[in-house]
């Protein structure tokens, strides 16, 4: 991985895959999940605001047994499942992605996201947005972010080595993930202001104006973080 400056402000990143988080990253969910979540939380006595703190960037199965460990976690794993693909209003693709994503070869790239496989499908299908080849959701891995497995199975998936795959993030568990994985990070300020992102290698506010060149040897990205 190489990354040479072109000019004052602009960045040049060399990558053989690039592995994106979903939500906050390729589309807005925010307001669907938190109505899931929200309803959950009350039909089961805990407070939402508190809630919804904690959950962004993590595995559903993960909050669950954090927030009542008591319960039945698979049980209510799919109750809340149920209640956000039945939820689709108001997912949408972020600026820029909807183009981004056409310009990448189908084997350079995979969604690497907290949610489950049928959820992940329902969102990016509703955003508009192709589901790729390959995708890594919270039912495939072990461990959830921000442990490094996600990202390591997502570089896997691609058949390459973690320092190989340049990580799109938007939360603090992502962000953690993508760094213990050992790949390069390139975060959002979707869900957290810039100064919490410092773990990132770069910080963008979105993708909008990411471009990526791809050739037989690999990736080509240019793009401008904040505060160049």
């Amino acid at each position: 991985m190489a990354a040479n400056p072109t000019d004052a402000s602009a960045v040049t990143l060399h990558a053989k895959g690039l592995l994106f988080d979903m939500d906050g990253i390729l589309i807005s969910s925010i307001a669907a999940v938190e109505r899931a979540w929200t309803r959950w939380c009350v039909e089961h006595d805990v407070d939402p605001v508190s809630a919804l703190k904690t959950i962004h960037g993590c595995r559903a199965s993960d909050s669950l047994r954090r927030l009542r460990p008591d319960l039945d976690i698979d049980k209510e794993t799919k109750t809340l499942e149920g209640y956000e693909i039945a939820d689709q209003q108001g997912v949408h693709a972020l600026p820029g992605i909807v183009e981004l994503v056409k310009t990448l070869p189908a084997e350079r790239w995979t969604v690497v996201t907290s949610a489950t496989d049928p959820l992940a499908r329902a969102r990016l299908s509703a955003a508009g947005i192709a589901v790729p080849k390959t995708m890594v959701s919270a039912d495939l891995v072990a461990e959830g972010k921000p442990h490094p497995a996600p990202y390591l199975a997502g570089a896997k998936t691609l058949g390459l080595r973690p320092e190989e795959c340049v990580v799109f993030e938007d939360s603090l568990a992502g962000v953690a993930s993508g760094r213990a994985a050992g790949c390069t990070v390139i975060a959002t300020t979707f869900t957290h202001p810039a100064e919490k992102l410092g773990a990132a290698d770069y910080i963008l506010k979105d993708l909008s104006g990411m471009r990526v060149e791809a050739d037989a040897g690999g990736l080509t990205l240019r793009f401008t973080p904040l505060g160049a």
